[in-house]
């Protein structure tokens, strides 16, 4: 199956802004510049494998929880 969009969407701010901390936090967490995550947030690099299970541990939340192929669905948005 091919796919044609390259794209690895991602919750990293709204799971920063959840508990308070800030891209530099975060980084130095991960032993990354903090430049580095808001590539990532703003989805101008996808990171590593190893990199994104970093995240997701220091987060305490499954992989697919933080990272995604397809776009998340909107949190607080209106319902049908």
């Amino acid at each position: 199956m091919a796919l044609g969009n390259d794209t690895v969407y991602n919750r990293i701010a709204m799971l920063r802004a959840e508990r308070g901390i800030s891209r530099r936090q975060l980084a130095d967490a991960l032993d990354v510049h903090y430049q580095t995550i808001g590539y990532l947030e703003r989805g101008e690099y996808s990171p590593s494998l190893h990199l994104a299970l970093r995240i997701a541990e220091f987060f305490e939340v499954p992989v697919e929880v933080v990272f995604s192929l397809s776009q998340f669905p909107r949190l607080g948005g209106r319902t049908a």
